[in-house]
């Protein structure tokens, strides 16, 4: 069986080469049914429109919401075909790996210029990232999971080509 990590990273790799094919413009539904067609020709058991249970207070809903692909019963992938991802897009996504106890979901959308606009990557408490490609970190000056070494400013003022962002005057160790 394979690892969430690996089901991720084989996901995005197969949904970037479907993003640079065929590009935007598509219905979600298309871009869904050819995620998991490529998914399943690398051997990988996808379940679209799989029906999860909700519990609550006693009560269950057999058919509480459809994940859009379930890769081998451990990875959520929610496909959207629209102009922009909007912050409901995410929610939706933890809620879903919330009710069914899942660590990692990714949000696709392939209705954008580029695809990397378009993905997102969501936890939910999820620790094992020792092998993501995915992997992002926020750093501050406290508190950060990476070695982080002051960066020196040329003559201008600028920041170098390895700082983590415009906005830090700090970087990854090397």
């Amino acid at each position: 069986m394979r690892h969430v990590e690996e089901l991720a990273r084989i996901a995005v790799d197969i949904g970037l080469e479907l993003h640079m094919e065929i590009g935007p413009g598509l219905l979600e539904s298309v871009y869904e049914a050819l995620l998991a067609a490529s998914l399943g020709r690398r051997g990988i058991k996808v379940d679209r429109q799989k029906p999860i249970a909700v519990r609550y207070a006693g009560l269950v809903f057999a058919e509480g919401f459809r994940a859009d692909l379930m890769l081998e019963d451990r990875l959520v992938i929610e496909v959207k075909s629209v102009d922009r991802l909007a912050a409901v897009h995410s929610k939706q996504l933890l809620t879903y790996l919330r009710l069914s106890n899942l660590p990692l979901g990714v949000l696709m959308n392939f209705g954008g210029a580029t695809f990397r606009e378009g993905l997102k990557r969501v936890v939910n408490q999820h620790t094992d990232f020792a092998s993501s490609r995915l992997r992002v970190f926020a750093c501050t000056k406290r508190r950060c999971p990476l070695p982080l070494k002051p960066v020196n400013r040329s003559a201008r003022g600028h920041l170098p080509a390895r700082a983590v962002s415009r906005s830090t005057q700090w970087s990854m160790s090397s």
